[in-house]
């Protein structure tokens, strides 16, 4: 780990979390499944309708979406509605990011053995709410519907599984960087000030005879 990644790590708390849930669904309409583990290929997660070109978006579609556990035990606490069961349609289930996952636009995310990038938010539909059969889903789901993502490696993803932000967004990353630099500035300009006030000293006590000392 870098000083820069320490420092960050230091201020903002270490970014990981876990997977809680894994859904796929075989075709367009058809009613998700819960997953113990799914494979994840640089297409998206095996067996999922998008992968196999069925999804009912699919020229909108995403290879891999997250959705926060968070965001869904905020609804099934606001409506009622209990979306364990995968209703929500998204593939991963990620725990320990907060409701909206914002933090994770355009990152590089370790999840499990596959590391995958948000690209986007992935919005509720309609149709998502109609398939659920739970009327109020898509509104509950607004600003929380999930991120579209991006397989960068693939690889293997279980329940349980950690994430962790590997790369920081490049946004992220600069600011850090430039915080950084301020606090080296600010360092650097005590430190010369004091420097300073010991060499004023020392010319004082050049000047009244006390070199002898």
């Amino acid at each position: 780990m870098t000083d820069h990644d320490s420092d960050a790590a230091d201020r903002d708390g270490p970014r990981t979390g876990s997977v809680r849930g894994l859904v796929t669904a075989a075709e367009s309409g058809a009613p998700p499944e819960l997953r113990t583990a799914v494979a994840i290929r640089p297409d998206g997660v095996e067996g999922d309708r998008y992968r196999l070109g069925e999804g009912t978006f699919q020229l909108d579609g995403c290879a891999v979406t997250l959705v926060a556990a968070e965001a869904l035990d905020a609804i099934r606490e606001e409506t009622g509605i209990d979306l364990a069961d995968g209703r929500h349609r998204r593939n991963v289930v990620v725990e320990g990011f907060g409701a909206g996952m914002d933090d994770l636009l355009d990152a590089t995310v370790a999840v499990g053995g596959a590391m995958l990038r948000p690209t986007r938010r992935r919005p509720p539909c309609a149709h998502v709410e109609e398939l659920a059969g739970a009327e109020g889903l898509a509104a509950a789901l607004a600003e929380r519907g999930g991120l579209c993502c991006d397989v960068i490696e693939p690889g293997r993803v279980a329940v349980g599984d950690s994430v962790a932000v590997a790369e920081p967004d490049p946004r992220s990353a600069g600011a850090a960087i430039a915080d950084r630099l301020r606090e080296r500035s600010s360092d650097g300009d005590r430190h010369s000030g004091s420097h300073g006030e010991r060499r004023s000293g020392s010319h004082d006590g050049h000047r009244f005879g006390s070199h002898g000392e």
